[in-house]
């Protein structure tokens, strides 16, 4: 496989996470820009980066690089993308990749046309375990799909200039922990749902801190999530079908499953994969789609989820201030 260039955006802690991943694959980034440059240069200093940018602009308009990872604020992730494909290079976004569905299918399209990879850094669409999953469940040993369960809960500080809380940095539990569960649903199901209903709790800062959704499909398959940024849940999923159920525990990064079929109760363990290279499954499956040998990132359900996101947060009348419509001045008389 070719030898592909990546440049980052954005300093924190899953950044650190990527670089580490890279140095374990045997690469490293090859320019880094961040919020500011004294935080790019110390990033760069731990982790070998040749190049450091003041702006990340001189990142998109660098001939030298193939691939760009955005991981900054949800509510800067539009710009950056535009501006990367606009200078032809391939994106992969931390998640949530965008605020809504309307600036992801901008992106999606300008992707299109330049025939640019774009794709969300969700780690379920990449553990092993999911693929190994996946083709169980179509090989029709379990029977039809049926229900899913899934929680997502953190106990988050109640601290409302938080980043979590701050709806100003595009905070609350739907765009980051809510895109896990959603994905997750969405891995199994057969079709993207279309009848959602939910019931929300907003935090002081009005961002949503927690939700409990309802979701069914054309195909009657059903699924209930359960998130919240300030109660502590066990990241545990179930995936109901006709003759046995799928138990997972960690399930962002997980690479142990059990299988009880229901007729017997006999319990399979399921592995694959390790958690503790999530990024570098997502990694190696970026440069594979980028150089043509296979497509498995997942936009399609990406684009599903995102417009789940928008359709609920439009139900609950919640908008962060780049989404609400600017006042019209009142013409004078």
């Amino acid at each position: 496989m070719e030898n592909f260039r990546w440049a980052v955006i954005g300093c924190g802690g899953i950044a650190e996470e990527m670089a580490l991943a890279m140095k374990n694959e045997g690469k490293s980034f090859c320019a880094v820009a961040g919020r500011t440059f004294g935080n790019a240069e110390k990033f760069a200093g731990r982790h070998g980066i040749r190049k450091v940018y003041r702006n990340p602009s001189e990142i998109f308009s660098d001939r030298d690089i193939d691939i760009v990872y955005i991981a900054t604020p949800h509510n800067s992730h539009s710009g950056y993308i535009n501006e990367a494909l606009r200078f032809g290079k391939h994106v992969l976004c931390e998640k949530a990749i965008t605020l809504n569905s309307g600036e992801l299918e901008k992106a999606a399209a300008a992707a299109g046309e330049k025939n640019l990879v774009l794709a969300e850094a969700m780690t379920v669409y990449h553990m092993p375990l999911y693929k190994r999953l996946h083709e169980i469940a179509a090989s029709g040993t379990l029977g039809e799909l049926r229900l899913i369960q899934v929680n997502f809960g953190s106990l988050k500080p109640y601290d409302m200039s938080n980043r979590f809380f701050n709806p100003q940095a595009a905070g609350g539990a739907l765009l980051d922990i809510g895109v896990y569960a959603l994905s997750f649903i969405r891995w199994f199901m057969s079709a993207a749902p279309d009848r959602i209903q939910s019931q929300v709790r907003f935090a002081p800062s009005g961002v949503d801190e927690q939700s409990g959704i309802l979701l069914m499909n054309s195909a009657g398959e059903m699924a209930a999530a359960s998130i919240s940024l300030h109660s502590k849940l066990p990241k545990r999923a179930l995936a109901s079908f006709d003759r046995g159920f799928i138990e997972i525990y960690e399930y962002p990064r997980a690479d142990e499953a059990v299988i009880t079929y229901t007729e017997t109760m006999r319990r399979e363990t399921v592995k694959a994969g390790k958690s503790p290279e999530a990024l570098a499954y997502e990694i190696r499956d970026m440069e594979a789609a980028v150089s043509g040998i296979r497509d498995e990132m997942h936009l399609d359900y990406t684009r599903d989820i995102m417009r789940i996101m928008t359709g609920l947060r439009n139900d609950w009348s919640f908008f962060y201030p780049e989404e609400k419509p600017k006042e019209k001045p009142e013409e004078k008389i």
